[in-house]
């Protein structure tokens, strides 16, 4: 009879941690959604409520011309080296819904307010300033203003791009 019940209570143990582990899993599930729901949308969608700094940004900034500077130097490049300087002067190259070409994605196709806050559709349809990345990092700008790539391309990064 001991053994009975020691076997009952083992599968009963195992079935509660497979319903945990959907449930969990069910819950990743729509975490990944979400977040995955949170698209981006172009500096120009930023430009309706900031204007002051998306026009700051514009004039300023390197980087909202920053396509502009690969496409001159794409002459002399392999198809392969100029898709590597999509990383840095493009927004969001290589994520889900980032910039994938001048025709597909245009709005994408400079390093814009997004490369730096995240994606913004979540905080465009909220209005909510927590749905958008507000506080950078030094973690942040590394991404493309490493010390090799200071170096090799001979650059002087600013802190906030002339934006804000």
């Amino acid at each position: 009879m001991r053994v009975r019940l020691v076997g009952q209570i083992r599968y009963i143990g195992w079935y509660v941690l497979l319903i945990a582990a959907v449930l969990f899993m069910t819950g990743l599930e729509r975490l990944v959604q979400a977040e995955s729901k949170n698209t981006y949308v172009g500096s120009e969608t930023c430009e309706g409520c900031h204007e002051k700094e998306y026009k700051n940004f514009m004039t300023y900034a390197k980087k909202s011309h920053s396509y502009n500077s690969i496409k001159a130097m794409r002459k002399g490049l392999t198809d392969a080296e100029f898709r590597t300087c999509f990383e840095c002067h493009t927004t969001a190259y290589g994520q889900p819904g980032g910039f994938r070409s001048e025709v597909e994605t245009p709005h994408l196709k400079d390093a814009g307010c997004e490369v730096c806050h995240g994606p913004g559709s979540a905080h465009v349809e909220s209005g909510n300033p927590k749905d958008i990345k507000r506080s950078m990092t030094e973690k942040d700008c590394v991404k493309c203003h490493s010390p090799e790539r200071v170096d090799a391309f001979s650059f002087t990064p600013l802190v906030h791009g002339g934006a804000h």
